[in-house]
């Protein structure tokens, strides 16, 4: 995109996509660490959460493809939510290396309790928007977040090195 570049060739970051969507992501972390019921879980942990709600029992693997965290972190994260009784974990019958992760008791308290901080946190980060723009707004990140998932599926940037592109240098 040409208007990302300055005239004097710097970069201008307040046209850069991948800078404002940081800034978006750092906006609602704000927004939802206000709400009183988010003290118990990170915005992470209630996407975590929110994926096992009706998707009992799955494999991190596949909590890993609904999420978009990456493997090492949702690892840890199920660990210490294991630890703070948020969720149980178990080895799969099917293959003894997977583990299969299911909301506890309390995890669904908690989920409950930061859900309607969610939805305020959301609410109010939308409220930056004229009300007409924001279901195309969804729609536009929704649309990105399809692309990522296909970008995922195709190898991502493994699919990139095998088209026989070499850097040279």
């Amino acid at each position: 995109m040409k208007a990302q570049r300055r005239p004097n060739g710097g970069f201008d970051l307040a046209q850069a996509p991948s800078h404002l969507i940081r800034r978006c992501q750092q906006y609602y972390g704000d927004l939802y660490a206000q709400e009183p019921g988010a003290r118990d879980l990170t915005t992470q942990q209630f996407t975590v959460l929110a994926a096992l709600e009706h998707n009992e029992g799955v494999s991190q693997t596949a909590l890993v493809e609904m999420t978009g965290i990456d493997r090492s972190t949702l690892a840890e994260m199920a660990r210490r939510m294991v630890e703070k009784g948020l969720l149980s974990r178990e080895r799969t019958e099917e293959d003894q290396r997977a583990n299969a992760v299911a909301i506890s008791a309390n995890g669904r308290k908690a989920l409950r309790s930061a859900r309607l901080a969610a939805e305020r946190a959301e609410r109010a980060l939308l409220d930056a928007l004229p009300a007409s723009e924001r279901a195309k707004f969804i729609k536009a990140l929704a649309t990105i977040a399809s692309a990522a998932d296909t970008h995922a599926m195709n190898g991502g940037a493994k699919s990139r090195a095998k088209s026989g592109r070499r850097r040279r240098g």
